[in-house]
């Protein structure tokens, strides 16, 4: 047997080793598949070391162990080489060891399995030799036991059955045996076949990897070829490309060469056409000085008829441009007329093959050709057809044209393609002779429509039409009520309000995505009807109706434009809805040119001669079109004006620059001649000559921006000049260009491209050439006709001064006092001539401010720089006065160039502005009081700069107590800036500290802070002084743990510190007390608070963090959600109070009855708000804000410093620390770091209480309670619980192991009490990092009950088949609501078992141990009760009816009945008793002599007419009375006992007569000694009468032999019946020991 286990365990080991195996073999198969297509040749010697592991594997299965040894060796030899190889990776490496060593591993088991697979061979050898064995031992046995059978002997025979029983013992055992090792054999032989299906497969895997990797190499091999070649095309194609750039760049530089020269060849030609005009000017002013003639009136007047003509010109276009709008408009209106009426004739139109029978339609087409004439011949009017308003600007009219083309209805297109050919045909010949024979007015209108009739025929259709209109949306629109009050605001939004396609491409196709989003209060629909007519050609919607719509809910519509014409159209997308028709308006712009200057006026200042001064101006173009430019100056004024003095109000004075230039000079430009003739008319008004100046300057202006010539000629200079004594003299002179010079010019770009979003600078540039004040006017033009030109301006002043500044205004920025400043000034000389200079300073300022040298002579054209020094003093704002402002620190101080020779005078200007270095320490002492050695006082002091200038500061020399925060007390201070700085003073030993600290600026000046101390040591100390917990979630708990030490041990202070205050006295060595202070707001819990620490002991203190909500918080926020529900169902009420009052009839009755309800609701509102203290902690409003705002608690952070008080001695116990005085000085401080976060985890059932409470459970029974939990963080949580007791009543049934984001899971959590008292654990549910706890309580209560009814009920004597009634009450005296259930043994379901046992009069009284007694025949259940179960309230009780049911007559009617609490625990046991008779007569006492238990055969009872006829000859029953007579007591007392006869109250006997009894042998019961009270008697029906028998031994009685007398009782009623009493007597001593 031992071997069979031992071959069992061998078993279990192979195949606890297979998976192994198997796992293994998967590795290795891993390992070879990896990276096969990149290291196939690396992982080659893998695979087959992996396959030598298999083959050795199955040769082991086999009993084969060659090739196993020969992969084993090949695989050593293999690594060997490989170790060699100093190229091969270390990963590589690491992966050949670990096969190696699974290959040996592998090959252990092989040969583990082959020994256990022999042994097993062996062992069933074994076994079948020892059956053989077994088997002729037996035969041999039985041979022996017939020849002993035969002999007779006994003894030989016995021993040889033995024998015979254990060899077959012995035999079975090893046949099982035998039949176990079989077993394993198939079984290793199965695993055999299946490790070589397994080794086929993976050889089947090794060759498909192979093929598998061949085909990856060659795609490989195709892939790199044909990316090989794609690399050639393209490089082929990146060089021909190259090339086509570089023959580009070439052809560029040729055609640049090319523009140049045709450039200069232009500008030749344009001086050579500037002089002939020149000329000519010339030429016409000597003809009209020859005639005599005013030359500047002459040319005034000639220049004011040219601009008069163009005027009439302009106004006539203007004309011609409002005739063609009224044109438009009047087509307009007749296409949409057409439109109508040709919307019925269209089907038509399109049947008739295209030919258009209307004459309208013609009609259009006249008009195009009319169009397209006016078009081509700009400025025609003498075509006899068309009036002098047919024509107009070619820009106007491209746009007339294409209104109304636009306007052209739907339906006219709808021609066929012979149609559009003609079309598009220019009509040389008209179709209609009278057409063009005739002279045709557009703007006359047909007789038809103005006769009056017709015209009011159309106004009475209108009206009509309208009314049905109106009637029709009455019927289908709906009117959209809410509260009552009707809605008139839009029912659908658009998500984006308007379609607006931006600058389009014509020939692509757009398309846009809108949402309609039912804004209405109620179910509405939605329906497309259409679109503007001008957009349908190139607009197509996609809309799916979506039926009915709820309110907020919308839909989608896709629009796509396909745009034909680069034009900007604009209209509506129509819809329907239940309410009314709304649109979304479309809009489609084109890519235009969207221009812009950043100013319009550059100002260069006052310049001197000879300086070049750059400004630029920014061109932007905002749009999506490029165009290109061209800078040049305005028409007509080229050339830059100049004025030398400034006009007077009245007059224009004119100063001469050159005496060679004539007075009287013509010009021939046009703005000249303009001017002129402005001159001449003003001559007569003199005061007006300002104005009229004004409006030439106006009006070159405008011309410059209208005009479209491009030459670039100079502008004439016009100066007036004043003669005092002629009064009507206006004359100006004017400059040729040759002899004026350009002053400001533009710089190298003039023109260029600028592409769309992009900007372009231009420069400007001002060479002041001649004192006074210069402006040009510069106007950009672009290609794109839709860009209208933009102008600007700039102006500058030329001064002319010998010697000048070229910086006027010297700035030496922010100074600070008593600091040396300098700069350096230069002069420059325009002068021919040596200068000398003289530079002063005001006097004021002579202390702080000079220039070196004070005197110098400046070279012809040359520069001299002064040496400028500035020291300001603290003196400096009483000794500048005026020069400096003390409210904003600026000083402003004149200096003088004088130069000698010629008297002239240059001032320049130094600028400044002085502040102070001072920095203010506030405030300027610090006592930081009294400061233990374990902690450290923090005092703030606040560093201002008051200066306008940023200060370097630092605290320089500290002390090693000291430290200065922010930064270590170095930094910079920006301008007025304060800095608060925490001077934190840490003492090192008991003393009394005093020192100064110093902060050193920038520029080394010192400021001082001077600070106190005293260094105190407490008796005690804390082992942390800083406590930072964790981050805690609300309702957890983090703890921390520290010591209190006590090293005061000696009051040697020369050894080491002992403890005092300063140079105070040293605290005594002994018990010293501590107490901690925690706040009452405070969550934070120390234990213990308060406690005594001997000399050098230390006293462990644990510090719990519990974080909380506040309860105010809490109540505030309950109120608030409680407000918002009662404002929520007021407002459903007042809507009900709406609803109800539309019901009435009349509008005023509405009004009342919505105000009453209003103010009804008001005040209900108001007076059912709940107060915050009035809610209880446990109430729903209470946890659900509880519960709002843990989910949006945002964490919080808060700092807590608790104080320990020390006092040396004990604490007492009674009065605690009262007894002992500490000293303030002494108090150590405990800071607290408490973050506070909120929960991952959260409780979501019972409105997210924390506390579990099972309430009351009965000892023994368990319930289950289920708790379920949130993921409120945006992470994946993985939760760990905390271990239950395991002794404990609670257990946690299901845990969770994950929880997703948002996921929900439920805790089962189950309690069973064992004990009758209260239960408390936590369970802690932890997280990465947070923990929940939750606390589990639940009280085990013993569940007790009180019946009225202790042992037995008994129903007394019933007549058989009849019934009675009986009640009893159960009271339930415990605190918990039990549930119970009533049991009769009679219908247990073991009854039927039980009745399989001997009966139980078999055996003896005192064994029995059935409580059921004689049943029913029927079949019934003689006792039933009422209710069977239920539950029972706590201190309530149960009253319950028990009923008595015989249906024969017998004595022993019994059962038992169990009160059951929650199914398991019997709480109460009743026995029920009954008897039945047939007769209503019965006699109850004594001993009964029959037998209790019924036969099992069923006697049919004697019939009551048989009773009567014939007389009972002996009794029927017998009683035996036992007395008992007490010997040896004081006085003798006679044995007492009893009988009863009582007759059954019942109607099926009601008019019998009373039952009757008496004694027989009365005489031989007195001379016996036994006394009965009642010989004779009668009893009623429904009492019982008692017999009392009593018996006091005789003088001749002996004590060892009991009396026996018989007597007989015999009883009288509807029947008569006797019964046997035997009277048994005895007497006992009182001291004999009892039983």
């Amino acid at each position: 047997m031992e071997e069979n286990k031992i071959s069992y365990s061998e078993e279990e080991e192979q195949k606890s080793l297979l998976p192994f195996l198997e796992e293994k073999e998967k590795e290795g198969k891993a390992g070879q598949f990896s990276n096969v297509e990149e290291h196939w040749e690396e992982y080659k010697p893998e695979e087959e070391l992996a396959g030598g592991g298999k083959t050795g594997n199955k040769d082991a299965s086999e009993g084969v162990q060659d090739k196993s040894d020969s992969s084993m060796e090949s695989l050593e030899h293999y690594l060997g080489d490989i170790n060699n190889i100093q190229a091969m990776k270390y990963t590589d490496r690491i992966c050949i060891l670990t096969l190696q060593r699974n290959l040996k591993e592998l090959n252990d088991i092989a040969k583990q399995k082959e020994l256990a697979v022999q042994k097993a061979r062996d062992k069933l050898s074994t076994c079948q030799l020892q059956i053989k064995v077994l088997a002729k031992q037996l035969e041999y046995v039985d041979i022996e036991i017939e020849k002993e059978e035969e002999a007779g002997n006994v003894t030989a025979l016995s021993r040889l059955q033995a024998m015979h029983r254990r060899l077959c013992t012995e035999l079975e055992k090893e046949k099982d045996f035998e039949l176990k090792m079989a077993l394993t054999l198939k079984e290793n032989i199965k695993e055999e076949e299946a490790q070589k299906e397994y080794e086929e497969r993976h050889k089947k895997v090794v060759e498909d990897a192979k093929r598998n990797h061949e085909k990856a190499v060659c795609f490989l091999r195709k892939s790199m070829a044909r990316i090989h070649e794609k690399n050639a095309k393209e490089e082929v194609k990146t060089r021909e490309h190259m090339e086509r750039r570089i023959q580009a760049v070439l052809s560029l530089k040729t055609s640049i060469t090319s523009n140049r020269a045709k450039l200069q060849t232009l500008q030749v030609w344009n001086k050579a056409m500037a002089f002939e005009a020149k000329k000519q000017e010339m030429k016409m002013r000597e003809a009209i000085l020859a005639e005599g003639g005013n030359v500047a009136k002459e040319i005034f007047l000639r220049k004011r008829l040219l601009e008069h003509e163009k005027e009439k010109q302009a106004s006539r276009e203007q004309q011609k441009s409002r005739k063609i709008e009224i044109v438009s408009r009047i087509l307009q209106e007749k296409a949409s007329i057409l439109k109508q009426k040709k919307s019925q004739s269209c089907t038509k139109a399109i049947k008739s093959g295209g030919k258009l029978e209307d004459s309208s339609l013609w009609r259009m087409k006249t008009w195009r050709y009319i169009e397209k004439t006016c078009k081509h011949s700009a400025g025609a009017i003498s075509q006899p057809w068309c009036s002098s308003s047919a024509c107009s600007s070619a820009g106007e009219r491209t746009a007339s044209v294409g209104e109304i083309s636009e306007k052209i209805p739907h339906d006219v297109l709808c021609e066929s393609g012979e149609d559009e050919k003609e079309r598009d045909k220019t009509l040389v010949e008209p179709e209609f002779p009278g057409l063009w024979s005739q002279e045709c007015d557009l703007r006359k209108i047909s007789k038809e429509e103005t006769e009056p009739k017709q015209l009011a025929t159309r106004v009475k259709e209108k009206g009509i039409f309208e009314k049905k209109m109106e009637e029709f949306q009455t019927g289908i629109f709906h009117k959209q009520m809410v509260s009552g009050r009707e809605c008139k605001g839009r029912t659908f939004y658009s998500k984006p309000s308007c379609i607006h396609f931006k600058d389009f491409d014509v020939g692509q196709i757009y398309k846009k995505k809108i949402v309609l989003t039912n804004a209405s209060y109620s179910v509405n629909f939605c329906r497309l009807v259409g679109m503007s007519d001008w957009l349908k050609d190139f607009i197509s919607i996609h809309f799916d109706p979506p039926g009915k719509m709820s309110a907020g809910m919308s839909c989608e519509i896709v629009v796509t434009f396909k745009p034909m014409i680069n034009e900007t159209l604009e209209g509506e997308v129509m819809f329907m809805a239940q309410t009314g028709s709304f649109s979304v308006p479309l809009k489609c712009t084109a890519k235009r040119c969207m221009l812009a200057l950043d100013k319009e006026l550059i100002d260069f200042g006052s310049r001197v001669v000879g300086e070049t001064i750059s400004r630029t101006i920014s061109l932007t173009n905002s749009g999506a079109l490029g165009t290109r430019f061209k800078v040049q100056t305005s028409a007509g004024d080229s050339r830059t004006c100049r004025a030398t003095a400034k006009s007077s109000p009245r007059r224009m004075v004119t100063r001469h620059f050159s005496d060679c230039v004539p007075e009287k000079e013509v010009s021939n430009s046009p703005v000249t001649s303009v001017v002129e003739k402005k001159e001449q008319i003003c001559a007569d008004h003199s005061e007006e000559m300002t104005y009229c100046v004004a409006q030439v300057e106006q009006h070159r202006t405008e011309t410059s921006l209208s005009s479209s010539s491009a030459e670039q000629v100079g502008q004439d200079v016009l100066n007036s000049r004043s003669h005092l004594d002629t009064d009507s003299a206006c004359n100006s002179v004017e400059l040729s260009p040759e002899e004026t010079p350009v002053e400001i010019m533009l710089g190298k770009v003039t023109e260029g491209e600028i592409g769309p979003f992009s900007s372009v600078k231009l420069q400007i540039i001002f060479v002041p050439a001649i004192p006074g004040d210069v402006r040009a006017e510069f106007v950009i033009m672009f290609d794109n006709a839709d860009c209208k030109p933009l102008c600007f301006s700039a102006i500058g002043v030329s001064i002319d001064v010998p010697v000048w500044v070229p910086n006027p205004n010297v700035d030496l920025k922010i100074c600070m006092y008593d600091r040396l400043y300098q700069d350096c000034i230069v002069i420059q000389s325009r002068a021919k001539v040596t200068l000398r200079l003289k530079f002063e300073v005001c006097k004021e300022l002579s202390k702080h401010m000079e220039l070196l040298p004070k005197t110098g002579y400046i070279q012809a054209q040359s520069s001299f720089s002064v040496q400028l020094k500035f020291l300001p003093r603290c003196s400096l704002p009483e000794d500048a006065g005026s020069y400096f402002n003390e409210e904003t620190r600026v000083l402003e101080v004149p200096v003088t160039i004088l130069i000698v020779d010629k008297a002239k005078k240059v001032n320049f200007t130094v600028h400044a502005i002085v502040t102070t270095s001072d920095l203010e320490i506030s405030p300027a002492r610090i006592n930081f009081g009294y400061c233990t050695i374990y902690e450290a006082v923090q005092a703030n002091v606040t560093l201002t700069n008051k200066s306008i200038l940023p200060q370097e500061f630092g605290f320089v020399g500290l002390p090693e107590f000291v430290e200065i925060q922010p930064n270590d007390g170095l930094g910079i201070l920006l301008p007025l800036e304060s800095l608060t700085l925490d001077i934190i003073f840490k003492a090192n030993e008991t003393k009394e500290y005093s020192f100064e600290l110093t902060c050193k600026s920038e520029i080394n000046r010192q400021f001082k802070l001077s600070c106190k101390a005293v260094g105190v040591h407490p008796p005690l100390e804390l082992s942390h002084s800083l406590v930072q917990f964790a981050a805690t979630a609300l309702n957890g708990v983090s703890t921390a743990t520290l010591y209190v030490m006590n090293s005061h041990v000696s009051v040697n202070r020369f050894t080491h510190a002992v403890p005092r205050i300063g140079n105070g006295e040293v605290a005594p060595v002994g018990p010293t007390s501590f107490e901690f202070r925690v706040p009452e707001d405070c969550p934070v819990t120390i234990t213990p608070s308060v406690g005594t620490v001997l000399p050098g002991k230390k006293s462990l203190i644990q510090v719990s963090f519990r974080p909380t909500l506040s309860d105010q918080l809490i109540r505030e926020e309950a109120v608030r959600r409680l407000c918002r529900a009662a404002a929520t169902g007021a407002e459903i009420q007042k809507r009900k109070k709406d609803e109800e009052g539309k019901k009435l009839s009349t509008a005023i009755t509405k009004q009342l009855v919505r105000d009453v309800g209003s103010k009804y609701l008001t005040s209900l509102c108001n007076s059912e708000q709940p107060k915050s203290e009035e809610l209880k902690p446990d109430s729903d409003a209470y946890m659900a804000a509880q519960a709002f705002l843990m989910r949006n608690f945002s964490g919080r952070f808060e700092k807590y410093i608790i104080p320990c008080f020390v006092a040396s001695g004990h604490i007492d116990e009674k009065k605690g620390s009262e007894n002992l005085s500490c000293s303030p000085y002494n108090t150590l401080y405990l800071e607290l770091h408490c973050p506070a976060v909120a929960p991952c985890v959260v409780v979501t059932s019972d409105n997210g209480k924390n506390t579990v409470n099972f309430g009351d459970v009965a000892v023994g029974h368990r319930m289950i309670k289920r708790i379920t939990i949130q993921n409120i963080s945006p992470e994946k949580l993985e939760l760990g619980f905390s271990v239950l007791n395991p002794n404990g009543p609670f257990l946690l049934v299901r845990p969770v192991g994950m929880l997703e984001p948002g996921e929900n899971k439920t805790l089962v959590i189950s309690f069973c009490p064992n004990e009758n008292k209260w239960f408390f654990e936590t369970l802690d549910i932890r997280t990465a990092k947070t923990t929940l706890t939750l606390s589990i309580t639940g009280c085990g209560v013993m569940p007790t009950i009180v019946c009225s009814v202790e042992e037995v009920l008994n129903m007394g004597y019933v007549i058989a088949r009849e019934k009675v009634t009986s009640t009893f009450k159960i009271q339930n005296t415990s605190t918990l609501t039990l549930r119970y259930s009533i049991q009769l043994d009679s219908l247990s379901s073991t009854r039927d078992k039980d009745q399989q046992r001997l009966p139980s009069f078999i055996t003896s009284s005192l064994q029995r141990t059935e409580f059921v007694g004689t049943q029913n025949y029927n079949g019934l259940s003689v006792f039933s009760i009422f209710p069977t179960e239920g539950e029972i309230v706590a201190g309530k009780s149960q009253e319950f009816i028990v009923t008595f049911s015989p249906d024969h007559e017998s004595l022993y009617y019994s059962d038992r009945l169990k009160v059951v609490l929650f199914g398991k625990n019997v709480a109460h046991v009743i026995h029920l008793k009954g008897a039945a008779r047939d007769r209503p007569m019965f006699v109850e006492g004594g001993i009964p002599l029959d037998v209790p238990i019924e036969s099992l055969a069923v006697t049919s009872p004697v019939s009551s007419p048989e009773a009567l006829k014939g007389e009972l000859q002996e009794p029927v029953k017998s009683i035996l009375l036992v007395l008992e007579y007490i010997e040896g007591e004081g006085s003798p007392v006679p044995a007492m006992t009893e009988l009863k006869v009582g007759a059954i109250q019942t109607a099926q006997f009601a008019s019998k007569k009373n039952v009757e009894f008496s004694f027989d042998s009365l005489p031989l019961l007195q001379q016996k000694g036994f006394t009965v009270e009642s010989v004779k008697g009668t009893v009623e029906p429904g009492q019982v009468k008692c017999i009392s028998v009593s018996w006091v031994p005789p003088a001749d009685f002996r004590a060892d032999d009991p009396l026996l007398v018989t007597a007989l009782l015999t009883l009288k009623g509807d029947i008569k019946e006797s019964y046997q009493i035997l009277f048994m007597a005895k007497v006992v001593s009182a001291y004999a020991p009892t039983k």
